[in-house]
């Protein structure tokens, strides 16, 4: 009986036989101290659209970030060697989701590398805001997620640098209590404090930028992609909490601008509640004392204001008895200030 491949399955032997050869190839030309390295790179991202990366060969790869810190530089660099080339979208968003993982896992060693990869920064980090790959509606589908996740790790890179830390990462989530934060926290000026409360907001909407799955149902490597976000999304929401709890502290010494810009801030973050509550994170009554906090902060500031007490020049009564009517005006149609907080830090080392 003659069998018969069907094009899914041909698609399936073509990448089984592009991974080995790939692995064939790296035991060849590799040298013996970084073999290890690129054979688990390579294991953790083959051409299978379904299957998520081996966490034994995630683990060997991170394993690198207890060495020296060449060691960890080209591991950094082999990774996005391989992230950069490839024009399969299964490979590619497989090479994320370690970058993903340095994050969250990584060494210092390792997160440092990767932060200061490529040493000039700038918005599209990793460079794949215009992938694709086309080879089938599958692929197709698999490319906006690419798109998207990119997208989204470039964020949170650019929001680890803002606050000074790796959000999300376990070390430091180990290393610091909640007492220390909230001190850290109330040390910071008001400008500093609405850049980081900003550039949280910024990785909550692209969290909500999160594409529909279609033809993709079941498939197990976008669902660990969603769990590492929902994770992600409970730890930011613990430092928003934060901070808008800090400036719950400071409304009386607000200015008129500050307040009008953090209100902006909030709603835009309450825009993003609907989306983000689909989430399954496994912590609903903290989640909702989160958006009850953001809640109630923007209707206190509209409240103090309206009764003369934000400061905001000579005539600050008039002014603040405007504020009401001028946020809502607003809406998201007018920049304030918040628009310097752009992905521009990218050349300061995280953790000094």
């Amino acid at each position: 009986m003659r069998l018969t491949l069907t094009p899914p399955n041909l698609r399936d032997l073509i990448g089984i036989v592009k991974d080995k050869a790939s692995q064939s190839k790296a035991a060849i030309v590799s040298k013996p101290k970084t073999l290890s390295l690129h054979l688990s790179l390579l294991r953790s991202t083959t051409h299978h659209p379904f299957s998520p990366p081996h966490p034994k060969f995630i683990t060997t790869f991170l394993s690198y970030g207890h060495s020296s810190r060449a060691t960890a530089s080209a591991a950094i660099h082999a990774l996005m060697d391989r992230l950069h080339s490839t024009h399969n979208s299964s490979v590619a968003i497989k090479c994320l989701v370690i970058v993903h993982h340095i994050i969250k896992h990584g060494t210092f060693i390792l997160q440092d590398q990767l932060s200061v990869y490529p040493s000039t920064g700038g918005r599209n980090y990793l460079k794949l805001s215009s992938f694709k790959d086309n080879k089938t509606p599958i692929t197709w589908e698999l490319s906006s997620w690419v798109r998207w996740y990119a997208r989204y790790l470039e964020q949170l890179i650019s929001t680890s640098r803002v606050l000074g830390f790796f959000l999300c990462s376990r070390s430091n989530t180990a290393e610091k209590g909640e007492e220390e934060e909230e001190d850290k926290v109330s040390a910071l000026t008001n400008s500093d404090l609405m850049k980081e409360i900003d550039s949280l907001s910024k990785l909550m909407e692209d969290i909500c930028k999160r594409p529909e799955i279609l033809h993709m149902q079941g498939n197990e490597l976008l669902k660990q992609i969603i769990f590492l976000v929902g994770e992600d999304y409970l730890s930011s929401t613990n430092e928003i909490a934060t901070r808008v709890g800090e400036f719950r502290q400071r409304l009386s010494c607000l200015s008129f601008s500050d307040s009008v810009e953090l209100v902006c801030v909030l709603k835009r973050l309450e825009d993003c509640k609907e989306r983000l509550l689909a989430l399954t994170t496994g912590k609903k009554e903290l989640i909702e004392g989160v958006w009850k906090l953001i809640s109630e902060m923007k209707n206190k500031i509209r409240v103090y204001s309206g009764e003369g007490k934000v400061m905001g020049g000579r005539d600050g009564g008039s002014e603040s008895a405007r504020f009401g009517d001028r946020v809502t005006s607003y809406g998201n149609s007018v920049r304030f200030s918040s628009a310097r907080f752009g992905s521009n830090a990218f050349a300061l080392p995280i953790g000094l």
